[in-house]
């Protein structure tokens, strides 16, 4: 049913969003050297590595960590970074991930391939048994600013309350943190 649920929104909504993808991905090219997009090593359901796309708003060459792991994040941002961020159109390009099977719109945010610190803790809760989501709990409970025990916490709560009724509320409190730019620390 969840993955139903995923096609259904996942097709309309490349769709609608076509033109907004084409013009953000004109304005990365217009503003930095490099591809429009990143594609990141990412840690899928049941610990499986796939390839996830973003819109890219760091500068090529940027060390491939979590973002809270560099000095001085903004110095890698590229021109329109920060906006792209706080916006979160960064997140787009990530519905082929979607249509591909390799993610849901509900579930735990997908690690990178070397955040053995979260990868471990979330295999310890079960966490890992889900297909990571565009959005998630831990997500609309504090996104950037959770620490990794906090944000596991979150997604094991996730596991135990999931629901085609919770994910539609992640989804509306996802909007509403996106339209309030909330909880995005770079």
């Amino acid at each position: 049913m969840k993955r139903l649920l995923d096609l259904c929104l996942a097709v309309p909504a490349a769709a609608v969003l076509a033109l907004p993808l084409l013009m953000v991905a004109i304005a990365i090219k217009l503003t930095s050297p490099g591809p429009v997009l990143y594609w990141s090593d990412r840690v899928g359901r049941c610990n499986r590595i796939f390839y996830m796309p973003k819109f890219r708003s760091m500068r090529t060459g940027t060390p491939a960590v979590a973002t809270h792991l560099l000095q001085n994040p903004e110095a890698w941002l590229t021109p329109i970074g920060a906006f792209l961020r706080k916006t979160s159109l960064d997140e787009l390009p990530q519905l082929w991930s979607i249509l591909a099977g390799d993610m849901s719109f509900v579930g735990p945010r997908p690690a990178l391939f070397n955040q053995d610190d979260l990868v471990a803790l979330r295999t310890e809760r079960g966490v890992h048994e889900l297909m990571p989501g565009l959005t998630g709990w831990a997500q609309v409970n504090g996104r950037d600013e959770l620490p990794i025990p906090q944000k596991v916490a979150l997604d094991a709560e996730y596991l135990l309350r999931r629901s085609l009724l919770f994910d539609i509320h992640i989804l509306w409190l996802t909007v509403v943190k996106v339209l309030k730019r909330d909880g995005v620390s770079h």
